[in-house]
């Protein structure tokens, strides 16, 4: 029903910036959104979400205040602003999909839909 890509990715030094974008097509708007990220060895980590209509967005305290999630005004486009990436930020980040952006919001395994990742390295 839903075949969300991210792109945007790179290779930023650290203090530097990157924006994600999310796309699905035009029925994305119906969904709220995550955003995960996965370094090699580590499980996927759930970083935040953002409603259908994006008046509501929740972020883990790993990047509350740096990373900031958006939606265009149609819905169907999806951002995440990164701001001071440090090299722990570094992993492949994906967009995901699930219906409300419950209090769990931060674990995989409640999302329906998932993109195919795009490659954030921070390194100097």
């Amino acid at each position: 029903q839903l075949q969300l890509v991210e792109s945007g990715g790179g290779v930023v030094q650290p203090g530097g910036s990157l924006k994600l974008t999310c796309t699905g097509g035009g029925s994305t708007y119906l969904w709220a959104i995550g955003w995960f990220r996965q370094a090699p060895g580590k499980a996927r980590e759930g970083m935040s979400c953002i409603s259908s209509s994006g008046h509501q967005q929740r972020y883990v305290d790993s990047v509350e205040g740096r990373f900031t999630v958006s939606r265009d005004s149609t819905g169907n486009t999806v951002y995440l602003e990164m701001n001071n990436l440090k090299p722990e930020d570094t992993g492949i980040y994906y967009c995901a999909a699930r219906m409300m952006c419950y209090a769990d919001y931060h674990v995989a395994s409640k999302y329906d839909h998932w993109g195919q990742g795009t490659q954030v390295t921070v390194s100097s």
